[in-house]
């Protein structure tokens, strides 16, 4: 009976480790995934691509997973100088793949050193490749962008260099092409396929950037002084051409009004014309009622008249009769005279 019990008790036991040596001797490779095997550390036989379940000796090899799916790389923010010495922020990012796992594995062992090793050769010739270009090339994207600049802010703008773009050689692409193929070229010796590096942001220096936002609003101030300066002018030329206008319209109505008028003088001077040249009577009666007009006009007021005898105004005055004049003397008193102007004693007694 004992025997019997130590007997199953051996075959657990037996069955037990055939299955971990079963377990430890095979392993599954994903869709995803590709597998080097290594032996005391040292990769050994050929990578394995194939997805599936595969044996490997137990307890000795070791299965490394390596990614067989396209992965992400997204580089640090860095601050770089352009060739004109202008310091620019740059953001990057790009996409890789490992083409060949045993070589990968061999410089690398895992992802995080491959990564390391990717943010110095993509940040290094980032950096290299703008600096060679100026900050016009980093920024557009390629020379055949033609800029679109108003009428009136080409009139505005007397230097002639607002809204328009600096002639580019290249452009942002082509620099972002000669990163791609430069990088790639050393990152095939690590086992990686290089499929694409971009710039993701380019920015001014945090200490610069107020300096030109301060010189672009000082640019736009300008261009709207001169923009108001030729306001004021095409004001005062409108202002002026208006003036001129009404002068013109002033003086050609007054020289209507004038030629009306002198045609009117004319001919109501006809029309006494003709009147009083019907007889020698009414010519005499003519003259001697303009004559009487203009004795109001000369002898009003505190106006002092010297005629001749001979004079044609005064003969009229010298032919008319003193009983005929309303002529009125102010009261004299007579030298002498002991009375006031009311006939009462001027002295206290009242004496006669």
């Amino acid at each position: 009976m004992k025997r019997t019990a130590f007997s199953g008790g051996r075959i657990v036991i037996l069955v037990v480790v055939a299955l971990i040596v079963l377990w430890s001797a095979t392993y599954t490779v994903s869709e995803r995934e590709q597998v080097i095997i290594t032996q005391f550390g040292d990769p050994t036989g050929d990578p394995v691509k194939n997805a599936g379940l595969k044996f490997k000796i137990p307890f000795i090899q070791k299965v490394n997973v390596i990614e067989k799916r396209i992965l992400q790389w997204d580089g640090p923010l860095a601050e770089m100088p352009t060739k004109e010495k202008t310091l620019i922020m740059v953001d990057t990012y790009g996409r890789w793949q490992i083409s060949d796992p045993l070589q990968y594995f061999k410089r690398f062992r895992d992802e995080r050193r491959a990564e390391s090793r990717l943010r110095d050769i993509l940040g290094s010739e980032t950096r290299n490749a703008v600096a060679r270009h100026e900050l016009i090339e980093v920024i557009r994207t390629t020379k055949d962008r033609v800029p679109v600049q108003s009428d009136e802010l080409r009139k505005a703008d007397a230097s002639g260099l607002v809204g328009v773009l600096p002639e580019i050689s290249r452009g942002r692409t082509a620099l972002e092409q000669d990163i791609f193929e430069t990088s790639r070229a050393k990152l095939v010796d690590f086992g990686i396929d290089l499929l694409d590096i971009r710039f993701k942001r380019v920015n001014y220096n945090q200490r610069v950037e107020k300096q030109i936002y301060q010189r672009m609003i000082s640019e736009r101030k300008q261009i709207a002084e001169r923009f108001r300066s030729e306001g004021l002018g095409e004001a005062a030329k409108i202002t002026g051409r208006m003036e001129k206008e009404l002068n013109s319209i002033e003086s050609e109505a007054y020289k209507q009004v004038q030629t009306i008028m002198g045609n009117a003088d004319a001919e109501a001077t006809a029309i006494y014309a003709e009147a009083y040249n019907q007889s020698p009577e009414a010519s005499e009666f003519y003259g001697f009622s303009k004559t009487m007009e203009l004795y109001p006009e000369i002898m009003s007021g505190k106006s002092t008249v010297v005629l001749s005898t001979n004079s044609d105004l005064f003969k009229y005055l010298q032919n008319a009769e003193m009983h005929d004049l309303p002529v009125e003397f102010p009261p004299v008193d007579q030298p002498g005279s002991k009375e006031g102007p009311s006939g009462e004693d001027p002295l206290p007694g009242g004496g006669q």
